[in-house]
């Protein structure tokens, strides 16, 4: 009884990171409320975070668990913000529009597939490609922060390129095999392993607050860049150490050749 009482706890959170996103959809599609229906994606993420938490707390973790909250993460961060955008934006684009406002639907639904596959042997400090949490925050904080509440500095066209821009790179990176920087445990134990991600997560919470939830986007973009720049940076380096490599290897063929010529 306690053990099936203690399973129930995280799917509880998992549930209502649905129930956010199902929320979200109809804020957007019937209401046209752009603005709750970003709210209620974050609050879904707030869930999400908490159900991992505590399903460690209890230690309920099971595979029930990880499919529910790829379901539920599928609907909150996939399904709710490309009906938003397609309401939103895309609408006006036909079929074009359509199909861009349903990549990250459809991207989240095959990121979440390939890492539920790749659980095993999976490397907790970081995620293959941008998670669908993150990439659904990236797409609705520029929605409502920018796209809705534009700078009037700026041509409406900047606002519309950057949004094909903003909904086509969240969706390919998530399918990408970029590495992100998974979220630290909250333990004494992971504070004292990564002290500088703590500080870098609690100054990204502070900012939000005191903006007001304009920085999130801001905060977005420059975690997703971290991600690319760090990955052209180890590819880079992999590239140069192959070189290096090739090139010993080339200089002591050469010099075996001249030994042998010369009959050394």
């Amino acid at each position: 009884m306690i053990k099936v009482t203690r399973s129930v706890i995280p799917s509880l959170f998992t549930i209502m990171n649905l129930f956010s996103g199902f929320i979200a959809i109809k804020a957007a599609m019937v209401d046209s409320d752009f603005v709750t229906a970003g709210w209620f994606i974050l609050l879904g993420a707030i869930f999400d975070v908490f159900d991992g938490f505590m399903a460690r707390l209890t230690h309920s973790a099971s595979e029930f668990g990880v499919e529910l909250d790829s379901l539920a993460d599928v609907v909150t961060f996939g399904v709710a913000p490309s009906a938003m955008l397609y309401k939103l934006f895309f609408f006006r684009f036909g079929g074009l529009g359509l199909l861009v406002a349903a990549l990250p639907a459809m991207c989240g639904a095959i990121r979440l597939a390939r890492f539920n596959v790749q659980l095993v042997g999976f490397d907790k400090d970081y995620f293959r490609g941008l998670p669908i949490p993150a990439a659904a925050l990236l797409i609705i904080s520029y929605a409502i922060f920018y796209h809705l509440h534009p700078d009037p500095k700026l041509a409406s066209a900047t606002y519309d390129g950057a949004m094909f821009v903003v909904a086509i790179s969240a969706s390919l990176l998530m399918v990408s095999t970029i590495k992100y920087d998974t979220m630290p445990k909250p333990s004494l134990r992971a504070l004292k392993a990564h002290p500088i991600k703590y500080a870098i997560y609690i100054a990204g919470v502070v900012l939000t607050i005191l903006s007001k939830g304009s920085a999130i986007f801001p905060l977005f973009v420059l975690f997703v860049m971290h991600g690319v720049f760090r990955s052209l940076w180890d590819r880079s380096r992999r590239l140069l150490t192959e070189r290096r490599a090739l090139a010993i290897f080339d200089q002591e063929a050469f010099d075996d050749e001249e030994k042998d010529t010369f009959g050394i």
